[in-house]
Parts: structure tokens; sequence; C-alpha cells
């Protein structure tokens, strides 16, 4: 087999579109494998790119799969031909390579075998949001948590019901991290991720008040939503002593007005891939958090 079938943007009177085409089989490297995919996952990341066109024409987008294993790279040692993993993949880094297609590329230090009992759907939805929380609670570049002082840390988690949100909960609960949340899908974090303390309705009026009463410590706010006004009410609850926020806003966009004690950063997945990152005119360098985090990923408590 030579070619494989993908999504492929084909941009056309300044609105761009996706094209079922024929491409090329995607070649590897020593450390990457060959993936037939079984099921991809879409992120805002993938509906931006697609809307802007980010990665131009004959990109083939997505982040997120999940499939077998039918070819090794020379150097390849952890998985093998007929393994189901799912991994994360930067999508338009190599022309018409992406997981929206049936054949893809896996680095095997960011994919992990995945537990039979596990579908392959629920397995797709996982290595972004996972990576994405990981690097931005325990990255230097972002909030760089000390995960030896476990609940020595006070931590904010806003929007603990998203995605990110729910790899954050888990996150902080496996290393023991004090945390409150807000969300307002409630049953998703108390019945779901076992939460039941310090869950706050973030549209109440007193929300920022009633978390500083059950965490007067707050040194850290993850901002999992990145809106106009999520960073800025989270800041507000950070302790007097002052602290840090990151957003998944790369760029830290929306954190202009935040409390003049509380630092702002941002986090990008992509620096996960043990390479600096240049992203419309922004500098990330190289992050190696992942290495620790996908050495673990059978026994990580992902659910």
């Amino acid at each position: 087999m030579s070619s494989s079938r993908a999504l492929v943007c084909r941009p056309s009177n300044g609105k761009n579109r996706l094209s079922l085409e024929s491409v090329p089989l995607p070649s590897i490297q020593p450390h990457q494998v060959l993936v037939r995919t079984k099921a991809v996952a879409q992120n805002p990341t993938d509906v931006k790119s697609f809307d802007d066109n980010t990665m131009g024409d004959g990109a083939v987008l997505g982040c997120d799969f999940c499939g077998r294993v039918e070819q090794l790279g020379a150097d390849v040692t952890r998985v093998q031909v007929g393994d189901r993993i799912a991994g994360l993949i930067f999508p338009g880094e190599k022309k018409g390579v992406g997981a929206y297609a049936e054949h893809t590329v896996a680095d095997e230090k960011i994919c992990f075998k995945v537990p039979e009992p596990m579908s392959s759907e629920a397995a797709a939805t996982i290595p972004l949001a996972l990576a994405t929380a990981w690097l931005a609670m325990l990255s230097s570049h972002s909030l760089g948590m000390d995960r030896s002082k476990g609940d020595a840390n006070q931590l904010l988690i806003w929007g603990g019901s998203s995605s990110v949100g729910q790899y954050a909960i888990q996150i902080a609960k496996y290393f023991g991290f004090q945390f409150a949340t807000t969300c307002t899908n409630s049953e998703i974090v108390k019945d779901y991720l076992g939460v039941s303390k310090r869950v706050f309705n973030y549209r109440s009026p007193t929300v920022v008040e009633d978390i500083k009463k059950s965490l007067p410590a707050i040194t850290y706010v993850f901002d999992c939503i990145g809106t106009e006004t999520s960073s800025v009410q989270a800041s507000k609850t950070v302790s007097d002593a002052g602290g840090v926020l990151v957003t998944v806003r790369p760029g830290k966009a929306f954190t202009e007005n935040i409390e003049p004690r509380v630092r702002a950063t941002d986090v990008i997945v992509w620096t996960a891939f043990f390479k600096e990152i240049k992203y419309r005119g922004l500098h990330y360098p190289v992050s190696f958090m992942l290495i620790w985090l996908w050495c673990l990923a059978t026994d990580y408590p992902i659910a």
C-alpha cells in the first residue's frame, strides 16, 4: 500500500474546505510508528486551525487518535505491530499528516497502549486534554507546581467539567493537592470524578468569596476556559501573598486585567513534542514534562 485517504484542507475564495482525497502513505522516522486510525477526536484547536487556515493548503488536521500499529520505526521499543494505541500528533507540522486520515504517525514517547476494556472512541479523547492539563500544572513554563509538596499546594481549577479541567482534577487528586473547582455541570465533577467538596458554580454572585473561604491560601490558578472574563474572575481568588495563573489561551490572551498580585502565563500542548514551538509570533521552549507522564500512562488514573 502506497497511499491512504485523508480529509485535506483546500481553501477557496477565502474559505477553507475539507476534501476527501488519496494521499501518500505517511513515512515514519526511527522513533515513530505508522498507525491505522480507528477513532479520532475534535478539539478547539482543530476548529480554530481550520477556520483560520493556519496550516495552509494541503494540510491534514486532527490531533487526537486511536488505532492499530502497522509499522515500526527502526528505534521503536515501547510498542509492537498490532498494539492498539492512542496518541497526540502535531497536525500540519508535516504536510499531509494528521489524525483525520486512515493512516497517521505517532511518536512512541507521545502515545500509550490502550487497555482493552476502553473503547477506541474514549481513548481518542485523552491525549491532548491530558497533556494540556499536565503541562499547565507541572511545566516550569506554566504553573510549575511542586509535586512533592502535596496538600501544601492550594489550587483553583476554573472550568473543572471541561475536558482539560477533568484531567486537571485527576492530576490534583493524584498528587494530593488541595483544590477547588468551578463548573455548571457538577454531576461530572461530583459523581464521575468523585469530588465531594469545594465545587462551585461560577455563575454565583458570591463565587469568589465562597472559594476564598474554602481555600484561603490559593497560590495557583488554572483557567481551563480562557474567555474574556474567566481569568479576571479566577485571579480574584488568589491570596494576598500573590500567585500565578495559567490560561489555555496562547499568548496569555484575556489576562491583561487580572489582579496585579497574580502573574499570568499560558500553556501550549505542542511543547510536548520535545522541540521549541513558534506559533503566530509566540515562542515556547521545549518541554520534557511529558516523558515521565507517558512512561506511566498504563498505570495513570485517566478515568
